[in-house]
């Protein structure tokens, strides 16, 4: 291990994380390019082309997690449907293929459904994994109902059930408006550091669920630091890299004011 924790470097991907140990990782957050064209980055030449790729890195991280590690993927539905079974052809333990429904604003399709989703997997190592469900409950749906059964409760198999005051367990579809709608002035969008940041308050809860303090989180697609700043807020180490230099000097400035 040559490289420093609580670190951002600027680096491809495959050349950072050839440069960390085996089993060094208790979880890699990683939010890759999609293919989507929106910038050189995220451009390749065909889909085979991208998915050669994918797969290359995805061969260069899996080792870097500890047995007991949590993996989750940021992607298109489309494309996490072949990452998924690139991953479990790996012989990881899928978990969860979770919704982010971005609250994004009217879309404009008519020739289909409007894109409104991004898709988050969800692997493990093994069958041995942090799973903290009781740090990321999330309130309930039916708010009367459940004010009345705070008193009475509510009769279920023959016993009467409490809501618990933290709320429910968290689903498979998360609900998360996106960065750019979040950080609008007088409604206007404004230019980020990032064209495709996650939302901090969504990182922070894999983070979370997956990790405990002092574990050691990995990003190799940094961008605007979301991943660093999450680590850091919740008392994680963190190991992070970016191919591009200004969005490591971005993420760089985000770690430092906290």
């Amino acid at each position: 291990m040559i490289l420093k924790l609580n670190s951002i470097y600027t680096m491809d991907c495959i050349d950072f994380l050839n440069k960390i140990d085996d089993g060094f990782a208790d979880l890699a957050v990683l939010d890759p390019p999609y293919n989507m064209r929106k910038s050189d980055w995220d451009t390749f030449k065909s889909d085979k082309d991208f998915f050669d790729w994918t797969f290359s890195w995805i061969d260069v991280l899996l080792p870097k997690l500890k047995d007991t590690g949590s993996l989750y993927i940021f992607n298109t539905p489309y494309n996490c449907a072949f990452i998924l079974q690139y991953l479990v052809s790996k012989k990881m333990k899928f978990q969860n293929w979770i919704t982010w429904d971005k609250r994004d604003g009217l879309g404009a399709s008519k020739r289909k459904y409007s894109n409104g989703q991004e898709a988050i997997l969800f692997f493990t190592k093994s069958n041995r994994y942090t799973f903290n469900y009781e740090e990321i409950r999330v309130p309930y749906e039916s708010v009367e109902r459940m004010q009345a059964a705070e008193k009475t409760g509510i009769l279920k198999n023959g016993k009467r059930w409490y809501p618990n005051p933290n709320g429910r367990f968290c689903g498979e579809v998360w609900h998360f408006t996106s960065e750019r709608h979040k950080t609008k002035v007088n409604g206007k969008v404004q230019k980020l550091d990032h064209i495709t940041p996650k939302p901090l308050d969504l990182v922070e809860r894999i983070i979370k669920a997956s990790s405990n303090e002092k574990d050691i989180v990995l990003d190799c697609f940094v961008g605007g630091g979301t991943t660093a700043v999450s680590a850091k807020k919740l008392l994680r180490n963190f190991i992070c890299s970016d191919s591009k230099a200004e969005f490591v000097e971005a993420a760089k400035r985000k770690v430092k004011a906290l």
